[in-house]
């Protein structure tokens, strides 16, 4: 149960993460374009990006569930994202009723975004990762570990 729920509460941080990094794409039609519509493309961008950051999160952990962030490989986990892009961009295209030529044109657009996000995702959690752990080509000394720890490692 424990399990499931980190689970959960790790696809939610991640809806999170990547509604913020689409809903600042969402201000550049209205900040570099000038183009203000009457919906709010930050908004709508960020609901867009936590759907995607939540679905690539529940293809994660079908498909890649019992592997650590250090043997998963960055191509990888961008095709993982663009396939949650795509399944994304079917969903939207859906419950918008959209036609072909549409949802051709979105689909890329979702999948390639979701890919740029996975892979910036397991960058980060790489660099966030590798600073936590302290350096094991180094004196045990320099670690800051209790004397009973030490000498069960070395």
């Amino acid at each position: 149960m424990r399990t499931w729920l980190r689970r959960i509460r790790g696809a939610i941080g991640m809806g999170f993460t990547w509604a913020v990094a689409w809903s600042a794409v969402g201000t550049v039609p209205r900040w570099v374009l000038g183009f203000n519509p009457d919906a709010p493309f930050p908004l709508i961008f960020g609901v867009l990006g936590f759907l995607a950051g939540v679905s690539f999160s529940a293809i994660l952990v079908l498909t890649e569930g019992r592997r650590r962030l250090d043997q998963m490989s960055l191509p990888r986990f961008a095709g993982w994202g663009a396939v949650g892009g795509l399944l994304l961009s079917a969903f939207f295209a859906k419950a918008a009723s959209l036609e072909l030529k549409d949802v051709l044109a979105i689909a890329p657009i979702f999948a390639l975004a979701s890919a740029v996000c996975a892979s910036g995702s397991l960058a980060v959690a790489r660099r966030a990762v590798t600073k936590e752990l302290p350096d094991v080509r180094g004196d045990a000394a320099e670690t800051g570990l209790s004397e009973h720890t030490k000498r069960k490692l070395l």
